[in-house]
């Protein structure tokens, strides 16, 4: 077979063979296999300038995905799917770009687990959960997970937290919250209950009874025209008690208030 045309189209070249057959390249390819107009190459010849022009066009093509970020294997191998590559074609490609680091699952994973451990919020279940649909291996996370202590970012994020709601909790709502908070995004309760009781600043005894106070105003005036006496006593505590405060200072609060 005979090359009749080798033209350039935007990022390819059509080589036509035999004035018939037509083939899309890369310039790699051209020069890889030394092609030129007039040239012959014989039926197995083409078969692997074909292979390493879709070999050489899909590494290109990953190449400029991965110039943007750091991305896995999975997200790489879809990308490529998209343009319809032969997938033994695309498994070389993702070899030869993990051979020279391009595709680094464990690095990616670190740079992840590293970024949240300097200014993120995530704990190491929620961190699991991303890198899994990101097509990092388990035992891969799991190793790299070991590297790091995740009492220091629960402990800012409950410093986040108490901030927010202080003065808007009393002191046991405000630790159920915040413990519910972290294991929400990831920590286990061991490391959330650890991080509540770290705190430098609780919510103090001044700032329950002033929260109580102003809750007893709003249900006293809710409560009151339909109930009295010990009935409203026992509703004004039930509604308390759900709101987070103790028994001890709902019982202390109403025998100042009734």
């Amino acid at each position: 077979m005979k090359i009749t045309k080798l033209e350039k189209k935007k990022r390819l070249y059509l080589m036509e063979l035999d004035g018939q057959q037509t083939s899309y390249i890369t310039e790699d390819t051209i020069v890889h296999f030394m092609l030129s107009k007039d040239k012959v190459v014989s039926k197995e010849e083409f078969i692997e300038i074909q292979d390493f022009a879709q070999f050489s066009y899909g590494k290109s093509l990953a190449l400029y995905h991965l110039s943007f970020k750091a991305r896995t294997e999975k997200e790489v191998r879809e990308y490529l799917r998209k343009y319809d590559l032969n997938e033994k074609i695309t498994s070389q490609i993702i070899t030869n770009l993990k051979e020279v680091n391009w595709i680094n699952d464990r690095q990616y994973a670190y740079s992840i687990i590293n970024a949240n451990q300097l200014s993120g919020d995530k704990g190491p279940y929620l961190l699991t959960q991303k890198l899994t649909q990101k097509g990092v291996a388990k035992s891969t996370i799991e190793g790299v997970l070991k590297d790091f202590d995740y009492k220091e970012v629960a402990q800012r994020v409950a410093e986040k937290l108490l901030k927010k709601y202080t003065g808007k909790l009393p002191a046991r709502a405000l630790q159920e919250k915040i413990i519910q908070n972290l294991t929400n995004k990831g920590f286990s309760y061991a490391d959330a209950k650890s991080a509540f009781d770290d705190l430098d600043s609780q919510v103090d005894q001044e700032t329950t009874q002033e929260l109580i106070f102003k809750e007893l105003d709003k249900q006293y005036a809710k409560h009151a025209q339909k109930y009295e006496g010990y009935e409203l006593k026992q509703r004004l505590t039930q509604v308390l008690a759900r709101k987070g405060y103790d028994f001890s200072d709902i019982a202390s609060a109403l025998r100042e208030y009734l």
